[in-house]
């Protein structure tokens, strides 16, 4: 931009300061330098865009070894997206993450939302379809989950799943708070409340993430559900959909946060415990 005495020329070459008053010139002139002050720190403060991004809260691994002490505020998921899953402190029940909105089903199974509070586990992404794909079929999860993987071009990037509609057979789960010492993941979930929702329409909420992130994340498929009501929900075990449509949103982007804290330093994160995942995430018998 062309400037003339350090102000911005006007058109035709004038600057604008020849065309203010006396005392009007005086007043920019003091105020030019904190106007651009300002300007240098909004610009620094601006974050990057997160649209694409999956930040996810500590790691499934930390987990499945009893890591259930909050850490990261449920008002700050916000500043990372709009859309996902997780937990709350001490394993307080399933969180679903909707249109900004954090929900929390207990082991009771009824829907509340949390006044404040800390999460030990978290994934969220501001939730930006690219694709949407009709289901107008009757269509077990299994089948569903297989068409869904035949659509993605790519495997190995994460996806955003949303799916709306009509189900019948909603099987989900919650589990109970725990207290120390925190038993194993997979020790807790043999305690969880399962839940059949006989008809029900609703959302399911979650991610596909790919085979590599194995001992940070989920593998594969992590999905929650929550009513049209806001009413019933939880951690999906089975289902079938009746009728919908699912909006995926393809993420490239993998942002983590980690605790700080001794205990988090001390857990043995080094063994594979993919069986454990397998027990604890997908288990669908009732206990």
């Amino acid at each position: 931009m062309k400037t003339i005495g350090g102000f911005p020329a006007a058109p035709g070459g004038t600057s604008f300061r020849g065309l203010l008053s006396g005392a009007a010139r005086r007043t920019a002139e003091r105020l030019l330098p904190l106007i651009l002050v300002l300007f240098l720190l909004s610009g620094c403060a601006t974050s990057p865009s997160r649209i694409h991004t999956v930040t996810q809260i500590s790691t499934i691994e930390a987990l499945l070894v009893g890591g259930y002490d909050g850490f990261f505020p449920l008002d700050e998921l916000g500043r990372y997206g709009d859309f996902g899953i997780g937990t709350f402190d001490r394993l307080d029940g399933e969180m679903i993450v909707l249109d900004g909105k954090v929900y929390q089903v207990p082991s009771g199974g009824r829907v509340v939302v949390p006044d404040g509070g800390t999460t030990p586990y978290a994934a969220v992404v501001p939730f930006r379809a690219d694709r949407r794909i009709p289901f107008q079929s009757r269509m077990g999860m299994e089948e569903l989950l297989r068409v869904l993987d035949g659509d993605l071009a790519n495997l190995n990037l994460f996806y955003g799943i949303r799916i709306d509609g009509t189900f019948s057979g909603m099987k989900v789960r919650s589990v109970p708070p725990q207290e120390k010492p925190y038993p194993p993941l997979a020790e807790a979930t043999k305690h969880q409340a399962v839940f059949t929702l006989d008809r029900s329409e609703g959302t399911i909420v979650g991610f596909r993430s790919p085979a590599f992130v194995k001992g940070v994340g989920v593998p594969g498929y992590h999905l929650h559900y929550i009513d049209g009501g806001r009413v019933s929900g939880g951690h999906i075990l089975d289902f079938v959909l009746e009728a919908g449509e699912a909006q995926i949103a393809a993420c490239n982007r993998f942002f983590m946060i980690l605790p700080e804290g001794a205990s988090f330093g001390d857990m043995d994160l080094g063994r594979d415990r993919s069986r454990e995942l397998e027990e604890a995430e997908r288990s669908r018998k009732v206990r």
